[in-house]
């Protein structure tokens, strides 16, 4: 790219100043304070390239210290704050406002800024964040740290800067290689299994891009397009034959959402993706009529061996526990007669688990929250619509469809945020009040 290219050549030309610099550039730590500190632009740019460049090199415990640092060097000045506030409810003026603004604001975004212009910048802070992320849950000191990159990766990667391609099997290799590292929900069987989700004619491919990461997609979608809505994910996985009729392709299937930049998870543009595929797909095939995903249940077994383990549960009876515990058998869905009895048990259950069982205000599993968040409803829930190993493992074999119907997308999208209310379909609520 143009702008890579320009931005090597200045970084170059400020490493001839950096070599001439006496400075000591031996640790991380000495080179981020002469980034924070410097105010030219090309011995910036070959500083922020020595910053990103020395990261990349350092092991777990070295970043870990780096962090620290970041959180206990680069913080705001509490007095500054104080002064500038009191000046400001004194005078409310524009002056006192951008004085406090500047006060307020971490120093560690302006460092993160400035790391940024380095040629790998954009990476560098990705890669970044994805190691705090491993480090927070047990460091709480070191919250404040992500609370500043977030701020800034959210800004830098607004839906608004970000492309929609069309990923096929003319890709470049690049985004394809990474299209099978990155499947998150039905694991790829290498290249052959590739091709045939991205070149049959019922089936289509899409992902978000930045201008920074050009070969690196941050979210991508498959796409099957079928007659009518779909309740097994090995139909739709399984080799297609013969040749496809188009005009009876009526639904698009959204059968997996995989997000590919661990460093960017909490910033949202999963739905911004979907709604960009809707209209795509809808100038390319104006005869689909419906829209909806196949989507795993990821917490659900979880949820379920927690009830097994709570004496003071009381949504199961004592025989319907012990039913529950065949799901460990990895075999048990092929047994008819045991199936036939699990099959009430567990779908009122799924329904329990996605309508009422929430984390604060909204549903406890990740997926629903996602999709019941942009604006979808629970269209059903499949029986053993996943029979592989995950699909057993984290769902019990159960797949939702959860529809999105554009004329009623943004009244659910608003009923959810504002009042928790969850759509769906009467048929899923009728399965709470099921006898098993």
């Amino acid at each position: 790219m143009v702008i890579n290219r320009w931005l090597n050549s200045v970084a170059n030309a400020g490493k001839n100043l950096l070599r001439r610099s006496a400075r000591d550039r031996n640790t991380i730590t000495a080179l981020c304070s002469q980034l924070y500190s410097n105010k030219g632009e090309a011995l910036g740019i070959a500083l922020a390239d020595e910053v990103a460049v020395t990261y990349a090199a350092l092991n777990q415990e070295q970043k870990a210290d780096f962090f620290h640092t970041l959180a206990a060097d680069y913080n705001p000045d509490p007095e500054l704050i104080n002064r500038c506030a009191e000046d400001y409810r004194d005078t409310l003026s524009l002056e006192a406002y951008r004085a406090l603004a500047r006060a307020v604001e971490s120093p560690r975004q302006t460092l993160f800024r400035r790391i940024n212009m380095a040629p790998k910048g954009t990476r560098t802070m990705v890669n970044m964040r994805e190691d705090l992320l491993a480090l927070v849950p047990a460091d709480d000191s070191l919250r404040a740290v992500d609370d500043d990159l977030q701020h800034l990766l959210s800004s830098w990667f607004n839906p608004g800067f970000l492309k929609l391609r069309t990923l096929d099997w003319e890709s470049p290799a690049a985004v394809l290689e990474k299209l099978i590292e990155y499947e998150a929900v039905h694991e790829m069987q290498g290249w052959d299994d590739l091709r045939r989700r991205l070149d049959a004619q019922d089936r289509r491919c899409f992902g978000f891009f930045h201008p920074a990461l050009p070969d690196e997609p941050l979210i991508f979608v498959e796409v099957a397009l079928v007659g009518s809505v779909s309740s097994s994910v090995q139909s739709i996985l399984a080799p297609q034959k013969g040749a496809v009729d188009q005009e009876r392709l009526k639904t698009a299937i959204f059968y997996s959402i995989s997000n590919c930049q661990p460093g960017l998870r909490g910033i949202s543009f999963g739905n911004f993706l979907i709604k960009q595929v809707v209209m795509r797909l809808q100038e390319e095939m104006p005869q689909l009529a419906e829209f909806a995903t196949l989507s795993p249940i990821p917490g659900f077994r979880k949820w379920l061996n927690g009830l097994l383990v709570d004496e003071q549960q009381t949504l199961l009876a004592a025989s319907e526990a012990a039913l529950l515990t065949a799901l460990d058998s990895p075999d048990w869905h092929r047994d008819s007669s045991l199936s036939a009895k699990l099959q009430p048990l567990l779908m009122r259950l799924c329904a329990r688990y996605l309508l009422q069982e929430k984390r604060g205000s909204s549903p406890l599993d990740p997926v629903a929250r996602f999709h019941l968040g942009n604006g979808a409803s629970i269209a059903r829930i499949n029986w053993l619509g996943d029979v592989s190993p995950k699909g057993l493992q984290q769902s019990a074999g159960l797949l939702v469809n959860y529809e999105y119907d554009l004329e009623e997308v943004e009244e659910h999208h608003e009923a959810f945020l504002n009042r928790g209310e969850i759509a769906a379909a009467p048929a899923v609520r009728k399965l709470l009040t099921s006898q098993s």
